[in-house]
């Protein structure tokens, strides 16, 4: 048998282009390690004798695991860092267990579980969402469903209630009804992902590698004539077949003992019995003896070449080194196909691949962005080249090693949650799902330290072109249920006890007067630092895009180092430097393991004073930045951002350039590196910037390093530059705004209203208005739109943080033929918020109790904590504010929140931006007389 690796950097990848989930969507794919478990206990002598090797971090998750009468699998966790339990209960089907003629089954029950059960009808996010739920979602893949939650430590009893439920008291609450609303849902999703660029190809990849039966040949999603074929008794048969205790496994780990977890799952789940999984394939490697070519078209702004090949799946012997194997071609600066393709011969704008391990079997798939104006057969010709050379020669051991330690590193720092995507539940239960050991994963460590170049080299020669079917019978199991089970008249109390012990902030100044905020965690041996100053997109001037592209281009290089070196150096480190732009605001990052702070801090000191801003480099990222420019036109949502910000403040406004951060064409093109050089002399200076600290370092430890690492480092005899930010009024009426996409599957509706400045003073009651209207998944908005007329995936409203005038911004993608109709509802939404409908006492409180609940999680995380301080420190609040939020929520009033919303809110002064087929949908947008309604030039 094989061992798996925890590590996975390609799991947002298919969360994005191939997952479906309940709320967001999501589905992951984690790499796996593979060790033959007698090699893995031969000396270690031995094992570290590779030409790659390295250190493996020495991690554990300590863990129970038992199996319950009636056939279900209980794993627990201990982890009492935090006041919260994570819950992650993954059932063993698929997509792939579908048939043909009925796909999209898996992932469609999936949305009916969240809609309650026989004992709890209604919503089932709703008792979570007054009890500080975090991290709760369903996602579905092509070989598990999975449903998570994270809850402050006195509502695991309602969660398990909750999750039990669901597993045993479904079937009677499904109803046709029901099922028509989450169908509707599905294919809206389903139009909204086919309506994205390039949205079609993951859907033709699958087609096309494998036959018309095997289970891997549809997407998770299904097909929309599949979905209008599902009735309600194959539903139920569905869950009669694979929602049961023996086909599922049940992870629970955070502030909670074995005995009490034990306890509770044999008290909510013991009695629900089980009956006969039905029989499923195990393994159907498909060989590729074809060279198959096709062409499609789709409105892309340029040429995406995907190149795919079958693999063994999950288990196999060459699963480690078929992973590394994707990392030295893409996805990394100092990888072999990003530097032929973008960097040297400027060719594609990005390159990337994976291998997507599944249960049945695997495939690597690799996917180039062609430059514009590049021809399509001289990218080909020169990816076969270097794929050829790749299988000839090998890769450096050094390389290899330095993908490893960097691997490792983003292991270390993302331990820290206990559930959610990628936390130790989610660890856990994949361990057990594909290797049948909740330990396989984290055990798999060392085998992937010990991958060898020559592996490597080995699988490239043997994949970059092979064949199997084994059925085998086992006696079927026995089960019993016991006899007595949970309470299932109402649902257990959520205990509203809400303890947090957040570190204390430690302030000091270095000799060069930079204030620096530090608050010491011990958990792990990871800092995560932030140095942040007032600059952002608002400092642009005349070139829209120049604070991004400066952020963008201090990863080129910096000191000593060019830009592949500064990526050599960091991978070695096992160091992480990021740097982004704002509106208000521009950051630089550091997370950094605690032995390699020092050395990490001399990196971070190099970006932060010595940035090169090489030529060569910035003709690069101006040209691959004009091309994401055009990417972002491609994407309705893309297109409305970029489209918005002037409607609302006007194009010479300091906020009036694309919410998207990218900038305009014109103003990259007009970008030299004086600017950039002028930038970062103008803004990055220690009397324009505060570094937060958080993490395993003391203040001994910690300040005689930054003196040393910004020696030199002074703010400069000129004054420091001010950034004039003018306030706006609002239009006096409705305006409308139309953005031609013919063809549309969808219409994405965009709104805008510009808001005064953020103000402490009523700041909760604002908040707690704009999440039961359109802030949350059971707002007003959303319920309408998604769960009641089933027009759209989601509906929701953000306000972004600025330091002046703030946008609230309302988003809507619904069916083209329900555009007007969306648009009346919305109104609607808003005006009978203001008027007949105001804010209830059941929806005050629901926000109160999960607003307070939810701070029990809300600092698990050394990032989380550091992003609220940063905010802290953004606004000039003393820490103090922090800790009393929720006494400040929890007193809020009705009063309180509808006078906020009558200052606020303004329904009928909205600005609308509205992407579409103009041939359906502008008459009937005039024909609502809201006001002028105005058609918007654009190019791709």
């Amino acid at each position: 048998m094989a061992n798996p690796s925890v590590l996975s950097s390609v799991a947002l990848v298919f969360m994005l282009l191939a997952g479906c989930g309940g709320e967001r969507g999501g589905e992951e794919t984690h790499r796996a390690m593979t060790v033959d478990r007698e090699a893995a206990a031969s000396s270690k002598a031995a094992a570290t004798s590779g030409d790659a090797f390295v250190e493996a971090p020495e991690l554990e998750i300590p863990f129970h695991k038992e199996r319950l009468d009636n056939g279900l699998t209980v794993i627990v966790h201990e982890d009492p860092k935090a006041p919260v339990v994570a819950i992650n209960i993954w059932y063993k089907v698929g997509s792939k267990d579908e048939q043909p003629g009925k796909t999209g089954f898996a992932h469609l029950f999936e949305h009916l579980m969240f809609n309650g059960t026989e004992n709890y009808p209604g919503e089932y996010f709703e008792p979570f969402q007054r009890s500080g739920a975090t991290d709760m979602n369903g996602t579905t893949n092509s070989d598990r469903t999975n449903y998570f939650e994270t809850v402050p430590r006195g509502g695991v009893d309602m969660a398990l209630w909750m999750e039990s439920d669901r597993m045993g008291h479904f079937s009677g609450a499904i109803t046709q009804e029901v099922l028509d609303e989450q169908r509707g849902v599905v294919k809206n999703e389903k139009r909204q992902g086919e309506n994205a660029p390039y949205g079609k190809a993951f859907e033709t990849i699958a087609r096309s590698t494998f036959p018309p039966h095997h289970p891997y040949s549809w997407t998770t999603i299904g097909s929309m004539e599949d979905l209008d074929n599902a009735s309600l008794a194959d539903v139920k048969q569905w869950f009669a077949d694979y929602y049961q205790p023996a086909n599922a496994i049940l992870v629970i780990a955070g502030d909670i003992t074995v005995k009490e977890a034990m306890a509770m799952a044999r008290k909510y789940f013991g009695d629900i019995p089980s009956t006969s999984v039905p029989p499923r394939v195990q393994n159907w490697e498909i060989p590729m003896h074809i060279n198959k070519r096709e062409v499609m078209t789709d409105q892309v702004p340029q040429t995406r070449i995907y190149r795919v090949w079958n693999v063994p799946a999950i288990g196999s012997e060459e699963e480690n080194a078929l992973d590394l194997m994707t990392s030295l071609l893409a996805n990394r600066k100092n990888s072999l196909l990003y530097r032929r393709l973008v960097r040297d011969e400027q060719l594609a704008t990005s390159v990337s691949a994976f291998y997507y391990g599944r249960q049945l079997a695997g495939q690597i798939i690799l996917m180039v962005d062609v430059k514009p104006g590049v021809p399509l057969d001289k990218v080909e010709q020169l990816l076969d080249e270097e794929l050829r050379e790749f299988a000839r020669q090998g890769v450096s051991a050094e390389e290899l090693k330095r993908i490893k330690q960097s691997e490792f590193a983003s292991l270390v720092k993302g331990l820290e949650k206990v559930g959610g995507f990628g936390g130790k539940t989610d660890i856990l239960a994949r361990s057990e799902f594909y290797y049948g050991d909740p330990g396989a994963l984290v055990a798999g460590l060392e085998d992937y330290a010990r991958v060898s170049a020559a592996e490597v080299q080995d699988v490239a020669k043997r994949w970059l072109s092979e064949d199997s079917y084994t059925l085998v019978i086992k006696p079927e199991e026995k089960y019993s249920a016991a006899q007595q089970g949970a309470d299932r008249s109402q649902l257990p109390p959520v205990d509203k006890t809400v303890e947090l012990e957040l570190p204390q902030q430690q302030e000091f100044t270095l000799e060069n007067g930079l204030r620096v905020i530090l608050a010491e965690r011990h958990d792990t041996p990871a800092i995560f630092l932030n140095l942040q100053f007032r600059s952002g997109a608002a400092a642009d001037g005349g070139k829209p895009g120049l604070a991004s592209i400066a952020a963008r281009m201090l990863s080129e290089g910096a000191g000593n180092y060019d830009s592949l070196e500064f990526s050599s150096r960091q991978e070695e480190l096992g160091a992480t430097i990021t740097a982004g732009s704002g509106l208000d605001y521009n950051t630089i990052g550091l997370s950094a393991l605690a032995t390699q702070l020092k050395p990490s801090l001399e990196l971070f000191a190099d970006v932060v004073m010595r940035p090169s801003f090489p030529e060569e480099d910035l003709t690069r990222v101006k040209s691959n930045r004009i091309d994401a420019i055009a990417q972002e036109k491609a994407r309705p949502q893309g297109l409305a951002l970029r489209e918005l910000p002037p409607l609302l403040f006007g194009e010479n406004h300091p906020y009036g350039s694309p919410l998207t951060g990218s900038g305009t064409v014109d103003g990259i093109q007009a970008i030299s590196r004086d600017d950039l050089v002028a930038f970062h002399e103008a803004w990055v200076r220690p009397d324009n910037a505060t570094l937060a600290v958080v993490g395993d370092v003391t203040r001994e430890q910690l300040e005689p390093m930054l003196n040393q690492v910004f020696s030199g480092w002074d703010a400069p005899e000129s004054s420091l530059a001010t950034i004039a930010l003018p306030a706006v009024e609002r239009p006096e009426n409705t305006r409308i705004f139309l953005l031609d996409r013919p063809g549309a599957e969808q219409s994405y509706i965009l709104a805008g209203l510009l808001l005064p400045p953020w103000q402490k003073e009523g700041a909760e009651a604002f908040d707690a208005m704009a999440s039961v209207i359109a802030g949350k998944f059971t707002s007003r908005v959303n319920m309408n739109l998604r769960e009641d007329k089933h027009w759209s995936y989601g509906a929701q409203a953000m306000t972004l943080d600025t330091e002046g005038n703030r946008p609230y911004i309302l988003f809507a993608p619904v069916q083209t033929d329900k555009t007007g109709a969306a648009l009346q509802e919305l109104l609607k939404e808003y005006r009978s918020f203001l008027g007949k409908r105001p804010i209830t006492e059941q929806e005050l409180a629901d926000y109160r109790d999960d607003e307070v609940l939810k701070q029990s999680g809300a600092f698990e995380t050394k990032g989380q904590l550091l992003s609220t301080i940063n905010w802290q420190l953004e606004k000039g609040l003393p820490p103090e504010y922090i800790a009393e939020y929720p006494q400040r929520v929890a007193a809020l009033t009705k009063e309180e929140v509808m006078a906020a919303a009558r200052e606020f809110l303004a329904p009928d002064q909205f600005t609308w931006v509205i992407v579409g087929d103009l041939d359906k949908i502008r008459p009937e947008i005039e024909a609502l007389d809201l006001g002028p309604v105005q058609v918007l030039d654009h190019e791709l």
